[in-house]
């Protein structure tokens, strides 16, 4: 069995892929940035960057360098984890990474597979679907940092490498491997690279995991993973020891999903809204006062809500302001200064929304490693960490997932 190294372009993302690994029997462990010496009895390790949205150079030298650590551990494959809405600018940085891991990893070709039906996530005649939206018509063309408005994959991926991008339509996924490996031979010997491919169901993630099981590097979403020839089977489900105490939620994503599960949990949770204008006019003061409100709450034994913004309409006002960069900071410095301060005051279960609030929020605490717990969702984990000598449990949850419900019931299975 091939050892996996797998590079995530941030925090939530990490922890999705490794709960999904874990869900096939393998051991993985979670590292905060690469790790020089990763545990030799792991069976994958994904190490979490935070290289989503910073330049692409940046993300490309973050990648390389995860991915040489990796293969001297003798880590034999890589799997260059991004989000399953394929979330990235008009330069990058899935293309890019994918690019300079081609090159690294000596792979005659890779696949782009974003699916993740178990989530929602599907891609169609080359074009993802959220649900039974286009990409476009969802909720991520209002993202604040990564707005995704063309859900031809093709196209994009296509404007972002230097190598040609072909697809591995859904019809010739429902045909066989034998024809999908025709069909993908034939794209190479045309100077394709990079293929996109379709998937609707867990039948077609199958077929392209046979597909690529000897290429030395995949790129993609999560999905594929529970496609994997599992090991250990009958191994009991990962645990991870329990911290006491209520759930501090820090939420700085503003994606719709995460509004919905903002507006479901303002109605049975003590809340406050940090807003941007106060952030950016007095970051001291407003933190200092948040994180007070929420001690007084959380010392009486109850979860409290801590977010950036109530709706899409605030997010806006917040960047014509202050600038989308500005704005974003702002509220991802305060989230991890919140998390700080709250844990110097005895809180040990965090759960974070938003990938780049997730980041911020994890190296504020100073954590290294994660081991990954029970799925409170498709791609959404509890974890444990250690700050300061003391067991914390952490979730990281992509802003796009879970249901409506998950703030208030994320601690009862834990």
């Amino acid at each position: 069995m091939s050892r996996l190294g797998c590079v995530a372009d941030d925090f939530t993302g990490a922890t999705d892929l490794a709960g999904n690994l874990a869900a096939t029997g393998r051991r993985v462990v979670v590292t905060v940035g690469p790790d020089d010496r990763p545990p030799k009895d792991a069976d994958a390790v994904v190490v979490a960057l935070k290289s989503r949205t910073v330049p692409p150079e940046e993300a490309v030298a973050a990648c390389l360098d995860a991915h040489r650590k990796l293969t001297r551990a003798g880590f034999d494959r890589i799997w260059f984890k991004y989000c399953s809405t394929f979330d990235s600018t008009a330069r990058g940085n899935i293309g890019p990474v994918t690019d300079a891991l081609l090159e690294a990893t000596g792979a005659p070709w890779t696949i782009a597979c974003p699916a993740f039906p178990a989530g929602g996530r599907t891609v169609y005649q080359g074009h993802l679907f959220v649900g039974d939206r286009l990409l476009s018509e969802s909720g991520m063309r209002h993202h604040p940092l990564t707005p995704m408005t063309d859900p031809d994959l093709v196209r994009v991926m296509g404007a972002q490498s230097r190598y040609r991008v072909g697809l591995l339509p859904h019809r010739v996924l429902r045909s066989g491997e034998t024809a999908a490996r025709d069909h993908v031979s034939d794209l190479v010997s045309k100077g394709v690279r990079v293929v996109v491919t379709d998937a609707l169901d867990g039948h077609d993630l199958s077929v392209i995991e046979r597909l690529t099981r000897d290429l030395p590097l995949i790129t993609g979403g999560s999905g594929l993973a529970l496609s994997l020839p599992p090991v250990r089977p009958g191994a009991a489900a990962a645990r991870v020891r329990s911290a006491p105490g209520p759930l501090a939620v820090l939420a700085g994503s503003v994606s719709d999903t995460t509004v919905a599960q903002i507006r479901h949990a303002r109605s049975l949770l003590p809340h406050r809204l940090l807003s941007v204008g106060d952030l950016v006019r007095s970051p001291k003061a407003t933190v200092a006062h948040a994180v007070a409100w929420a001690a007084a709450h959380l010392d009486a034994g109850r979860d409290v809500l801590l977010y950036s913004a109530d709706d899409h309409a605030q997010v806006r006002a917040a960047q014509e302001a202050y600038g989308v960069e500005r704005s974003a900071q702002a509220a991802e410095r305060a989230l991890a200064d919140c998390a700080r301060a709250l844990a110097c005051r005895g809180v040990r279960r965090f759960l974070v929304a938003g990938g780049e609030s997730s980041g911020a929020v994890v190296e504020a605490l100073g954590v290294s490693r994660l081991r990954i717990g029970p799925a409170i969702a498709p791609g959404v984990s509890w974890t444990e960490a250690t700050h300061g000598g003391h067991t914390l449990n952490l979730v990281l949850k992509s802003g796009n997932f879970g249901a409506e419900d998950l703030f208030t019931t994320a601690q009862d299975v834990l």
